[in-house]
């Protein structure tokens, strides 16, 4: 069953955690899948690969018409994120919103000419994209960690769909409930942040571009939610992260051995 994150009787966000089996029996990460329905209208974001797809397909039409989707939303174009790509292009009419970065790159996911005209590339400044009677906001969040990288926030709902950025690596039932203390899950996050972040810079670009943004819920696309204090704690954290190309050093460029 989805987790309803957002309900205002015509407004919905629902977060699907448990659609990839993470015990182990596939060996595949947890992963998040989101759906916001406006009025008759609705967006799946970052939809997965072909593990969710059977479940998120069947459970999501208990909730909304999946033909009634008008865009998939995909924060950059890593497998886990968009490569049931071709199936959902078949099921719905939907447009594609992807960073221009891998406009040309998702294609491969699909048969040839599925994608045709439906893909819209969006800008690195970001982009108001309409759904319904409101928008969501596509917000530039490059190199956290793709190169091109959207987050997507729902001023109706205060949402932030963080994308990779918050992401704890916890079980599926565990994501289920949103987390106000940033400590309950640091050590199932801090070692993802610094292997999967570019850097500190884009880091605190990033947190100065959120700090002033209403964020009810920060929700990431692998583990729990963020809410209430955990929103603010979390941007405070990433300021001073040292993550990524800061790190590196001669120790990690040798020929093996």
């Amino acid at each position: 069953m989805p987790v309803t994150l957002y309900d205002d009787g015509s407004h919905r966000c629902l977060m699907f955690t448990d659609l990839v089996d993470d015990s182990g029996a596939s060996d595949a990460v947890q992963a998040n899948q989101f759906l916001i329905v406006d009025g008759d209208t609705g967006a799946i974001l970052d939809p997965g690969g072909n593990l969710a797809y059977n479940e998120l397909y069947l459970t999501m039409t208990r909730h909304f018409a999946p033909h009634k989707l008008s865009a998939i939303l995909a924060s950059h174009a890593d497998p886990d994120i968009i490569a049931s790509l071709d199936r959902w292009t078949t099921s719905t009419q939907a447009s594609i919103y992807v960073s221009k970065v891998w406009e040309r790159f998702v294609p491969h996911f699909c048969k040839p000419g599925k994608t045709t005209g439906r893909i819209v590339g969006i800008p690195d400044a970001g982009l108001r994209i309409r759904i319904g009677r409101n928008e969501v906001w596509a917000l530039p969040a490059h190199f956290l960690h793709a190169e091109g990288n959207f987050q997507f926030w729902d001023p109706v709902s205060k949402i932030l769909f963080s994308g990779d950025l918050g992401v704890s690596m916890v079980s599926g039932s565990v994501a289920r409930a949103p987390v106000e203390s940033l400590a309950e899950l640091m050590p199932s996050m801090a070692a993802f942040h610094q292997r999967y972040m570019a850097s500190n810079k884009v880091l605190r670009l990033w947190a100065d571009m959120v700090a002033d943004l209403p964020i009810a819920m920060m929700v990431p696309q692998h583990g729990a939610p963020l809410a209430g204090p955990a929103v603010k704690e979390f941007i405070a954290w990433v300021r001073g992260l040292a993550c990524g190309v800061d790190l590196m050093g001669p120790a990690h460029y040798r020929l093996p051995a």
